[in-house]
């Protein structure tokens, strides 16, 4: 098995629109088989970076990234090593934070966390720091398709922080057997009547209807996507909404019976909540990627340096997945963590399974169609 076929069959990654955080005490991972802005200071960089250094000023951090990766310990942690002081904010998705970038409100951040394909996007658009690798440690550690992953060669604005996968959580007391492949959703929608949830997310949805086809995630063939759409129609009538959050209580309570969503949430509500279960398709699904950057416009690049540097470094970053939940691309992080996190394969999946994995990958013009039977799907 070839990890870079797995993960980049084609262009770019994952085009994930999500999450709201939950708080959970412990993370549930497991081991997978795969695996320039220049310093604001006269000196010149040293040859071997510092992770634990101080910063040269007394400017707090400005992180803006996903609800799932904040966490005042983690921050709190930083700051006892650091002395630097960390300030969150959280979006609920890639095209809120490049909206807010582009339109000059992200001037005071100097740590940002875009998915795999908004980093492209991001580098397209100038608004990217070239990483000074000089000035990071631990880059070595990271798994084989993470050293130069297509979105970002050599990483060269991007380090990457998790992964995950996409696929859906049920109520386990409410439907019994539960689904285990995309077409077992299609099998009786009376069974249904109204009560799952998709993303909202046209890539994500369309892109697992083509998979239950045996088409491509990333089809641009307008056949395919016509028969993908009409599939979705048939369904419609079991969709009580899409959302890509906020509908966690409802399944839990049981009015939802079955939500699509993203590995990090699925996993964190089934550790809470023993009657859920997450599965990921027995055909494939998508796979995505996060990533920390630093913006152009950063104010305080010394301590951006210095929060990659602590994220990279395995004592604090697997602190931060045991917290967090995250699956990480760092293997001297995967090699400190327990055998009872490193056993689930529902973070981390098979070999098996992510060779039947895709990226999400541009579909160029055929974003065009997409959008049409999203505005035609969503209004029917």
């Amino acid at each position: 098995m070839t990890p870079k076929k797995l993960f980049y069959p084609t262009q770019s990654l994952s085009y994930p629109t999500r999450r709201r955080f939950l708080q959970f005490s412990t993370a549930a991972l497991s081991a997978v088989a795969l695996a320039n802005c220049q310093r604001r200071q006269s000196e010149s960089p040293t040859a071997e970076a510092q992770p634990n250094a101080q910063a040269t000023n007394s400017e707090p951090l400005y992180i803006y990234t996903w609800a799932d990766y904040a966490n005042e310990e983690v921050n709190q942690r930083f700051t006892e090593k650091t002395r630097i002081e960390v300030v969150t904010d959280v979006y609920d998705s890639n095209e809120t934070l490049l909206a807010k970038m582009q339109a000059g409100g992200g001037r005071a951040y100097s740590i940002l966390y875009p998915s795999d394909y908004m980093v492209k996007q991001m580098i397209d658009l100038d608004l990217l720091t070239e990483l000074d690798h000089s000035q990071i440690a631990g880059l070595n550690n990271l798994l084989a398709q993470w050293q130069s992953p297509p979105y970002d060669p050599n990483n060269t604005h991007s380090v990457p922080i998790s992964w995950g996968t996409t696929g859906f959580i049920y109520n386990t007391q409410v439907l019994s057997p539960g689904p285990m492949d995309w077409n077992d959703l299609w099998e009786d929608t009376d069974r249904f009547a109204g009560k799952i949830t998709l993303l909202d997310d046209v890539r994500e949805v369309m892109g697992a209807t083509l998979k239950s086809l045996g088409y491509s995630y990333n089809s641009t063939n307008p056949a395919e996507l016509e028969e993908a759409y009409q599939k979705l129609l048939e369904l419609k009538p079991a969709i009580a909404s899409f959302q890509s959050f906020g509908w966690e209580d409802q399944l839990i309570s049981g009015d939802l019976v079955l939500s699509m969503t993203y590995s990090i949430l699925g996993n964190a509500l089934v550790l809470d909540n023993p009657d859920l279960d997450y599965v990921i398709p027995n055909s494939g699904t998508s796979v995505w990627t996060d990533t920390m950057v630093i913006p152009t416009t950063a104010p305080n690049p010394d301590a951006a340096y210095a929060w990659i540097n602590f994220m990279l470094e395995p004592e604090n970053s697997a602190f931060a997945v045991e917290k967090l939940q995250f699956a990480t691309p760092n293997q001297a992080v995967v090699d400190r963590l327990p055998k009872e996190l490193t056993g689930n394969t529902d973070l981390f999946p098979t070999s098996e399974i992510l060779a039947k994995c895709e990226g999400i990958a541009p579909v160029e013009n055929a974003i065009e169609i997409y959008d049409q039977y999203w505005t035609r799907l969503k209004s029917t």
